[in-house]
């Protein structure tokens, strides 16, 4: 008898109605590479870029803490042209900015030039051109996790029948179980379980400044416990004004929780008390994985100051 279908671990994640609150990944510098062509699960060591510089790039990432990612224009992109892009990225708290660089596509070694130290600081690096207003970037890497795959091409797929600027199909981006997942240059913004019928609608607003609450993952520059602060006190204020709210402060409760303080640009101020709690019963985490134990974060309290 033939074994039944496994649930994948998106619609696994959606049946269960596990929040996208505080899901997005802590990246503040990143380094997004032009590279067609298929992908494996570890896509900068498994794609067709030159194993040696694949390797160097990698290591030199992991010393400045920088999030490298592989993206293609279209999945029937199959080989470059002349040049290579490469987009460099900020996603600071205050400052973020994004530059493209143009890099010889016959020497892929090119890649090794480029200063990564330099995206840890406030202003670009000055070693290309300014970039699009913003990069919009769909995770498609289906041999890192079906899901990916199945979700994110459809995305896709909406958004280049809208014409939608600027979007890339991207390599791994962390939370699987969320996809369809989107993410937005260069603020670091993470959305979740975009469906293919509202995709332009988010890019488009994203373009004009606004976020998507319902889809809204977190901002890559906050911890989890900051990203859950942030997420509950724009849904208090219905607040989608993507540049609407700084964090002025956190406090450690001795209870464990986390009070936030928030300013709303030409608003009020919050106190937002957040406290996470380990899923009690492990979940599929990705569809090749084994399960895990995800946070889950609550609110505490909030109020104006």
């Amino acid at each position: 008898m033939a074994e039944p279908p496994t649930l994948r671990c998106a619609p696994e994640s959606l049946t269960r109605s596990e929040p996208l609150i505080a899901t997005a990944s802590r990246v503040q510098r990143w380094m997004i590479v032009e590279q067609p062509g298929a992908w494996g699960v570890d896509a900068l060591a498994e794609s067709k870029l030159d194993p040696d510089t694949a390797a160097a790039l990698a290591e030199t990432a992991r010393a400045q803490g920088v999030r490298v990612l592989l993206a293609r224009r279209r999945a029937i992109q199959r080989r470059l042209g002349a040049t290579r892009t490469v987009f460099l990225a900020h996603s600071g708290a205050e400052r973020w900015w994004l530059e493209q660089v143009e890099v010889d596509a016959a020497d892929p070694k090119a890649l090794l030039t480029l200063d990564l130290g330099a995206l840890a600081f406030p202003d670009p690096t000055g070693a290309g051109v300014p970039g699009p207003p913003s990069l919009h970037l769909v995770c498609t890497n289906g041999r890192h996790d079906p899901c990916c795959a199945d979700f994110g091409r459809p995305v896709m797929r909406a958004l280049a029948d809208a014409a939608a600027p600027d979007v890339w199909e991207c390599s791994h981006v962390g939370g699987d179980r969320f996809a369809a997942n989107v993410v937005c240059l260069p603020e670091g913004i993470y959305y979740g379980r975009v469906e293919p019928e509202l995709a332009a609608g988010l890019v488009a607003d994203y373009r004009e400044r606004l976020l998507d609450l319902d889809h809204y993952r977190g901002r890559s520059c906050y911890g989890p416990l900051v990203q859950a602060a942030e997420a509950f006190g724009r849904s208090h204020l219905g607040e989608r004004q993507l540049d609407a709210m700084s964090v002025l402060a956190t406090e450690q409760r001795p209870d464990r929780s986390v009070a936030v303080y928030l300013q709303q640009r030409d608003g009020v101020a919050l106190e937002v008390v957040v406290a996470r709690d380990r899923s009690e019963s492990p979940v599929p985490m990705t569809c090749r994985g084994g399960p895990g134990l995800p946070w889950h974060y609550r609110l505490v309290g909030i109020g104006s100051l």
